[in-house]
Protein backbone atom coordinates (compact mmCIF):
# COMPACT_ATOMS: atom_id res chain seq x y z
CA UNK A 1 0.00 0.00 0.00
CA UNK A 2 1.34 3.37 -0.96
CA UNK A 3 1.67 5.96 1.83
CA UNK A 4 0.02 9.34 1.13
CA UNK A 5 2.54 11.96 0.30
CA UNK A 6 2.11 15.30 2.09
CA UNK A 7 4.10 18.02 0.47
CA UNK A 8 5.91 20.40 2.80
CA UNK A 9 4.31 23.39 1.08
CA UNK A 10 0.82 22.10 1.84
CA UNK A 11 1.78 21.42 5.43
CA UNK A 12 3.17 24.91 5.87
CA UNK A 13 -0.02 26.46 4.43
CA UNK A 14 -2.12 24.44 6.87
CA UNK A 15 0.04 25.54 9.79
CA UNK A 16 -0.22 29.20 8.74
CA UNK A 17 -4.01 28.86 8.44
CA UNK A 18 -4.25 27.37 11.92
CA UNK A 19 -2.02 30.12 13.27
CA UNK A 20 -4.20 32.81 11.71
CA UNK A 21 -7.29 31.20 13.18
CA UNK A 22 -5.73 31.08 16.65
CA UNK A 23 -4.69 34.71 16.37
CA UNK A 24 -8.18 35.72 15.27
CA UNK A 25 -9.74 33.85 18.19
CA UNK A 26 -7.27 35.40 20.62
CA UNK A 27 -7.88 38.89 19.24
CA UNK A 28 -11.65 38.37 19.47
CA UNK A 29 -11.32 37.20 23.05
CA UNK A 30 -9.20 40.25 23.92
CA UNK A 31 -11.77 42.57 22.33
CA UNK A 32 -14.59 40.92 24.29
CA UNK A 33 -12.67 41.26 27.55
CA UNK A 34 -11.86 44.90 26.79
CA UNK A 35 -15.50 45.64 25.93
CA UNK A 36 -16.58 43.96 29.16
CA UNK A 37 -14.14 46.04 31.20
CA UNK A 38 -15.26 49.23 29.50
CA UNK A 39 -18.88 48.28 30.21
CA UNK A 40 -18.06 47.71 33.88
CA UNK A 41 -16.28 51.07 34.04
CA UNK A 42 -19.29 52.77 32.47
CA UNK A 43 -21.63 51.12 34.96
CA UNK A 44 -19.33 52.11 37.83
CA UNK A 45 -19.27 55.67 36.54
CA UNK A 46 -23.04 55.83 36.29
CA UNK A 47 -23.80 54.12 39.59
CA UNK A 48 -21.02 55.48 41.78
CA UNK A 49 -19.18 58.46 40.34
CA UNK A 50 -22.21 60.39 39.10
CA UNK A 51 -23.88 59.84 42.47
CA UNK A 52 -20.84 61.09 44.34
CA UNK A 53 -20.45 64.20 42.18
CA UNK A 54 -24.16 65.05 42.25
CA UNK A 55 -24.51 64.55 46.00
CA UNK A 56 -21.50 66.74 46.73
CA UNK A 57 -22.87 69.44 44.42
CA UNK A 58 -26.30 69.22 46.06
CA UNK A 59 -24.81 69.43 49.55
CA UNK A 60 -22.82 72.54 48.62
CA UNK A 61 -25.91 74.16 47.16
CA UNK A 62 -27.98 73.42 50.27
CA UNK A 63 -25.25 74.90 52.46
CA UNK A 64 -25.06 78.01 50.26
CA UNK A 65 -28.84 78.52 50.38
CA UNK A 66 -29.00 78.09 54.14
CA UNK A 67 -26.03 80.42 54.56
CA UNK A 68 -27.76 83.16 52.58
CA UNK A 69 -31.03 82.66 54.43
CA UNK A 70 -29.22 82.75 57.77
CA UNK A 71 -27.66 86.05 56.78
CA UNK A 72 -31.07 87.42 55.85
CA UNK A 73 -30.38 87.39 52.11
CA UNK A 74 -33.24 86.40 49.85
CA UNK A 75 -35.95 87.03 52.47
CA UNK A 76 -38.55 89.64 51.66
CA UNK A 77 -37.36 89.96 48.09
CA UNK A 78 -39.46 91.89 45.59
CA UNK A 79 -41.62 89.91 43.21
CA UNK A 80 -42.18 90.61 39.52
CA UNK A 81 -45.94 90.43 40.05
CA UNK A 82 -46.27 93.00 42.83
CA UNK A 83 -42.96 94.76 43.35
CA UNK A 84 -43.63 94.38 47.08
CA UNK A 85 -41.85 92.36 49.71
CA UNK A 86 -43.02 88.80 50.15
CA UNK A 87 -44.56 88.46 53.61
CA UNK A 88 -43.32 86.25 56.37
CA UNK A 89 -45.85 83.66 57.50
CA UNK A 90 -47.10 82.96 61.00
CA UNK A 91 -47.42 79.44 62.32
CA UNK A 92 -50.70 77.89 61.40
CA UNK A 93 -52.66 75.03 59.89
CA UNK A 94 -54.93 75.23 56.89
CA UNK A 95 -58.39 76.33 57.99
CA UNK A 96 -57.25 78.16 61.14
CA UNK A 97 -57.50 81.91 61.63
CA UNK A 98 -53.73 82.33 61.61
CA UNK A 99 -53.16 80.25 58.51
CA UNK A 100 -52.09 82.00 55.27
CA UNK A 101 -53.35 79.02 53.25
CA UNK A 102 -57.02 79.02 54.15
CA UNK A 103 -59.07 77.90 51.14
CA UNK A 104 -60.12 80.91 49.07
CA UNK A 105 -57.57 83.26 50.65
CA UNK A 106 -55.42 85.49 48.44
CA UNK A 107 -52.20 83.79 47.44
CA UNK A 108 -48.95 85.15 48.90
CA UNK A 109 -46.75 86.85 46.28
CA UNK A 110 -43.90 84.58 45.21
CA UNK A 111 -40.73 85.61 43.40
CA UNK A 112 -40.51 83.54 40.23
CA UNK A 113 -37.09 81.83 40.12
CA UNK A 114 -34.94 81.95 37.02
CA UNK A 115 -34.71 78.74 34.98
CA UNK A 116 -32.44 76.15 36.66
CA UNK A 117 -32.03 78.38 39.73
CA UNK A 118 -31.90 76.55 43.08
CA UNK A 119 -34.24 78.40 45.43
CA UNK A 120 -35.59 75.93 48.01
CA UNK A 121 -34.61 72.83 49.97
CA UNK A 122 -36.65 69.62 50.02
CA UNK A 123 -36.43 67.54 53.20
CA UNK A 124 -37.88 64.01 53.46
CA UNK A 125 -37.12 62.76 56.98
CA UNK A 126 -38.11 59.12 56.40
CA UNK A 127 -35.74 58.84 53.44
CA UNK A 128 -32.94 60.99 54.96
CA UNK A 129 -33.16 63.25 51.90
CA UNK A 130 -32.10 66.89 51.97
CA UNK A 131 -31.65 68.27 48.48
CA UNK A 132 -32.06 71.55 46.56
CA UNK A 133 -35.14 72.40 44.55
CA UNK A 134 -34.39 74.16 41.26
CA UNK A 135 -36.73 75.75 38.74
CA UNK A 136 -37.50 73.54 35.75
CA UNK A 137 -36.85 69.87 35.00
CA UNK A 138 -33.87 70.14 32.65
CA UNK A 139 -31.96 66.88 32.84
CA UNK A 140 -28.55 68.45 32.24
CA UNK A 141 -28.95 71.65 34.25
CA UNK A 142 -31.11 70.41 37.13
CA UNK A 143 -31.76 66.70 37.60
CA UNK A 144 -28.26 65.46 36.74
CA UNK A 145 -26.85 67.81 39.41
CA UNK A 146 -28.65 65.84 42.12
CA UNK A 147 -31.35 68.48 42.45
CA UNK A 148 -35.10 68.03 42.46
CA UNK A 149 -36.76 69.95 39.63
CA UNK A 150 -39.91 72.05 39.91
CA UNK A 151 -42.37 71.67 37.04
CA UNK A 152 -42.30 75.30 35.92
CA UNK A 153 -46.01 75.60 35.07
CA UNK A 154 -47.14 74.34 38.50
CA UNK A 155 -47.60 76.35 41.69
CA UNK A 156 -44.89 77.37 44.16
CA UNK A 157 -44.63 76.18 47.80
CA UNK A 158 -47.58 77.22 49.95
CA UNK A 159 -49.74 78.35 47.06
CA UNK A 160 -53.13 76.89 46.37
CA UNK A 161 -52.81 74.33 43.63
CA UNK A 162 -50.12 71.77 42.99
CA UNK A 163 -46.42 72.24 43.80
CA UNK A 164 -45.01 69.45 41.60
CA UNK A 165 -41.44 68.10 41.62
CA UNK A 166 -39.39 65.52 39.70
CA UNK A 167 -36.16 63.76 40.67
CA UNK A 168 -33.88 60.91 39.62
CA UNK A 169 -34.44 57.50 41.15
CA UNK A 170 -31.12 56.09 39.98
CA UNK A 171 -27.74 57.76 39.29
CA UNK A 172 -26.88 61.46 39.55
CA UNK A 173 -27.54 61.68 43.28
CA UNK A 174 -30.78 59.67 43.05
CA UNK A 175 -32.68 61.77 45.64
CA UNK A 176 -35.90 59.83 44.92
CA UNK A 177 -34.27 56.37 45.07
CA UNK A 178 -36.59 55.17 47.83
CA UNK A 179 -39.65 57.29 47.09
CA UNK A 180 -41.75 54.11 47.11
CA UNK A 181 -41.08 53.75 50.85
CA UNK A 182 -43.17 56.79 51.74
CA UNK A 183 -46.41 56.06 53.56
CA UNK A 184 -49.52 58.14 54.30
CA UNK A 185 -48.88 60.73 57.05
CA UNK A 186 -45.11 60.78 56.44
CA UNK A 187 -43.95 64.39 56.30
CA UNK A 188 -42.21 66.24 53.47
CA UNK A 189 -40.79 69.68 54.21
CA UNK A 190 -40.03 72.47 51.75
CA UNK A 191 -37.79 75.25 53.05
CA UNK A 192 -37.60 78.62 51.30
CA UNK A 193 -36.05 81.99 52.14
CA UNK A 194 -39.22 83.15 53.87
CA UNK A 195 -41.07 80.12 55.18
CA UNK A 196 -41.02 76.41 55.94
CA UNK A 197 -43.89 74.38 54.49
CA UNK A 198 -44.80 70.96 55.85
CA UNK A 199 -46.81 68.56 53.73
CA UNK A 200 -48.24 65.21 54.83
CA UNK A 201 -48.13 62.30 52.38
CA UNK A 202 -51.66 61.34 51.40
CA UNK A 203 -51.63 59.02 48.37
CA UNK A 204 -48.97 56.89 46.65
CA UNK A 205 -49.59 55.94 43.01
CA UNK A 206 -47.16 53.07 42.44
CA UNK A 207 -47.22 53.16 38.65
CA UNK A 208 -48.63 55.28 35.86
CA UNK A 209 -47.77 56.30 32.31
CA UNK A 210 -45.07 58.94 31.66
CA UNK A 211 -47.76 60.75 29.64
CA UNK A 212 -50.14 60.95 32.60
CA UNK A 213 -50.09 64.75 32.85
CA UNK A 214 -53.10 64.77 35.15
CA UNK A 215 -50.89 63.98 38.15
CA UNK A 216 -49.35 67.47 38.07
CA UNK A 217 -52.50 69.49 37.34
CA UNK A 218 -53.62 72.12 39.90
CA UNK A 219 -56.13 69.57 41.19
CA UNK A 220 -54.11 66.40 40.59
CA UNK A 221 -55.87 63.32 39.26
CA UNK A 222 -54.47 60.44 37.23
CA UNK A 223 -55.75 60.26 33.65
CA UNK A 224 -54.74 56.62 33.26
CA UNK A 225 -55.31 54.98 36.65
CA UNK A 226 -58.95 55.39 37.74
CA UNK A 227 -59.61 56.37 41.32
CA UNK A 228 -56.28 58.08 42.03
CA UNK A 229 -56.39 61.81 42.62
CA UNK A 230 -58.52 64.64 43.96
CA UNK A 231 -61.72 66.46 43.04
CA UNK A 232 -61.46 69.65 45.09
CA UNK A 233 -58.97 72.54 45.05
CA UNK A 234 -56.34 72.44 47.77
CA UNK A 235 -52.68 72.92 48.59
CA UNK A 236 -51.00 69.86 47.09
CA UNK A 237 -47.47 68.53 46.74
CA UNK A 238 -46.58 66.04 43.98
CA UNK A 239 -43.34 64.05 43.82
CA UNK A 240 -42.60 62.08 40.63
CA UNK A 241 -39.84 59.71 39.56
CA UNK A 242 -39.21 56.81 37.19
CA UNK A 243 -40.19 53.23 37.98
CA UNK A 244 -39.20 50.38 38.08
CA UNK A 245 -35.66 51.13 39.17
CA UNK A 246 -33.06 51.58 36.41
CA UNK A 247 -35.79 52.14 33.82
CA UNK A 248 -37.96 55.04 32.68
CA UNK A 249 -40.91 52.96 31.50
CA UNK A 250 -43.41 54.21 34.10
CA UNK A 251 -43.77 56.93 36.72
CA UNK A 252 -44.16 56.64 40.49
CA UNK A 253 -46.19 59.46 42.04
CA UNK A 254 -46.56 60.60 45.66
CA UNK A 255 -49.15 63.21 46.65
CA UNK A 256 -49.25 65.21 49.84
CA UNK A 257 -51.31 68.01 51.39
CA UNK A 258 -50.08 71.15 53.13
CA UNK A 259 -50.56 70.87 56.91
CA UNK A 260 -48.32 73.57 58.36
CA UNK A 261 -46.59 76.83 57.45
CA UNK A 262 -43.94 78.38 59.66
CA UNK A 263 -42.22 81.68 58.99
CA UNK A 264 -38.47 82.03 59.40
CA UNK A 265 -37.27 84.09 62.35
CA UNK A 266 -36.45 87.66 61.39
Amino acid sequence: MREPVVHHGVRRRRERRRLRQRRALWTGAELLVTAGLLGLLLVAHQLWWTNREAREDAERTVEALEGRWGAGEGSGQATPETGQAAPRHADGLPGTASSPVTSGAAQPPVARPAPSQAYAVLVIPRLHVRTPVAEGTSKRKVLDNGYVGHYAHTQQPGQQGNFALAGHRNTHGEPFRHLDRLKPRDTVVVETADAIYTYAVDVVLAQTSPRDTGVIRPVPRSLTVPGYGYDDPGHYLTLTTCTPEFTSRYRLVVWGKLVKVRGRAA
